[in-house]
């Protein structure tokens, strides 16, 4: 298989991001490496050239045309309106429950210390639409998958989940395996 220019780019922005990436231990709580991604947005110029790979890698990488592009809460959107307004398609914002107005459509997953929900308008996607989710980090694949689910009930069809951090130890890959194509950039 050939590289494509879009695996290239994603390539060679691996290093600047992983090198930008902040490690905080026993945050939030004891036992946890906390990954921050917060730093890259001191680096404009490595955010839009993030941006900019990551919407030519829905083209050249996804085989359907993506429809749409939604992001989880709360990092998900730091991404998702960037790649989207790239692609020239809509934001979906997938927001914790009680934050959308309307009628909307929820998944419920298991956290470590309990049970969380995930939201979308109910309106939010046309039927059949191709959707990338993107986020910035994939642990074990709880949050992922309800994501995948709510806008499955929402009508659309995940094309792909798309993260930048992997946490290749709590195995949230293997979750999603059977679900949709997941990708990831840097995996820890």
């Amino acid at each position: 298989m050939t590289t494509t220019t879009a695996e290239n780019d994603l390539e060679k922005l691996k290093i600047e991001l992983a090198s930008s990436i902040r490690e905080f231990p026993d945050f939030p709580k004891k036992g946890i490496l906390f990954r921050d991604i917060m730093p890259i947005f001191q680096k404009p110029q490595l955010v839009t050239n993030l941006c900019v790979a990551i919407a030519a890698h829905a083209v050249a990488e996804i085989p359907v045309p993506v429809d749409a592009v939604a992001g989880l809460e709360a990092r998900g959107f730091l991404f998702g309106p960037q790649i989207a307004a790239i692609l020239n398609v809509p934001f979906i914002p997938i927001r914790k429950q009680g934050k959308l107005p309307g009628k909307t459509v929820r998944a419920t997953y298991v956290k470590e210390y309990g049970e969380d929900v995930v939201e979308v308008q109910s309106d939010a996607l046309k039927p059949g639409a191709k959707v990338m989710i993107v986020d910035d980090l994939l642990a074990t694949g709880g949050t992922m998958k309800a994501a995948i689910e709510v806008i499955q009930k929402a009508g659309g069809d995940v094309a792909e989940a798309f993260c930048i951090i992997e946490l290749a130890a709590l195995k949230g890959r293997d979750v999603l395996l059977d679900t949709v194509p997941v990708f990831t950039l840097l995996s820890f």
